[in-house]
């Protein structure tokens, strides 16, 4: 006899099985460490793959802006890289389609004068100057909201998945106290189990929050850093267009 309470204290857990602790738990308690698993699965997913995307994208641009300024030919090697989604590409074939359109108009109205003309077509320098700069500010701007259109679901994590884990925590506690009304005992060992499962779904809520925001942190400013390397892009070339328009 004298052994029981020796074999019952080696038989008690001596550490948190979280397996354990959302089976125990109330069906509430278990829906909402649940969608917090799943946020955090589907958090991990995104930080890998956006991780992977910036570099590769941050590789191309920095490849293409190399070929681009040492190209002899733009139009070709602006139109191959366009296909292949180089955000970079993308800007410089805006300013090349709206520098076409400009000189065209030109072009246009110079080839139609002549013996019944009324004279030369004259470039409007400072209004192409402000379409090429607009049209490729505003590429600039697309590129970067479509590259951080995933992260929009990191900053929903990192702000409410606390607040679910503390819902769950909230739930769960109230329940504890419910069973002492029911079992009326107030007993540790009758609440603790209780709020031990529900303070898991704070734990999980704050697992699913706290990658999801230093995440969401860190790929905005990747993004930043891309957005403003595409507009100094963009300025070199607006620059090298303005040149252009000096020789027309």
């Amino acid at each position: 006899m004298t052994h029981l309470p020796i074999l019952a204290a080696a038989a008690a857990p001596t550490r948190l099985n979280p397996l354990e602790l959302f089976l125990d738990a109330d069906i509430v308690v278990q829906a909402v460490m649940l969608g917090l698993i799943l946020a955090s699965i589907w958090v991990w997913m995104i930080i890998v793959s956006f991780s992977m995307r910036l570099a590769a994208v941050n590789r191309r641009n920095r490849h293409f802006e190399q070929e681009f300024w040492e190209a002899d030919d733009f139009d070709v090697l602006v139109k191959n890289a366009a296909r292949k989604n180089i955000p970079s590409a993308t800007v410089a074939a805006a300013g090349m389609r709206e520098w076409r359109s400009s000189t065209k108009i030109v072009a246009g109205r110079a080839g139609g004068t002549g013996a019944g003309g009324t004279g030369a077509a004259k470039l409007d320098r400072d209004g192409t100057r402000q379409r090429l700069a607009g049209a490729m500010e505003s590429q600039v701007a697309q590129e970067a909201d479509d590259l951080s259109d995933r992260l929009n679901f990191l900053a929903t994590t990192g702000s409410v998945a606390p607040f679910v884990g503390l819902f769950g925590t909230v739930w769960g506690i109230m329940n504890s106290f419910f069973q002492i009304g029911v079992q009326e005992n107030t007993s540790l060992a009758v609440v603790a189990p209780g709020i031990s499962e529900a303070l898991f779904a704070t734990a999980i809520g704050l697992f699913a929050a706290i990658p999801a925001v230093i995440a969401y942190n860190r790929f905005s400013h990747g993004v930043n850093s891309l957005e403003a390397r595409m507009q100094r892009f963009a300025d070199r070339f607006h620059a090298s267009l303005s040149r252009e328009l000096e020789r027309l």
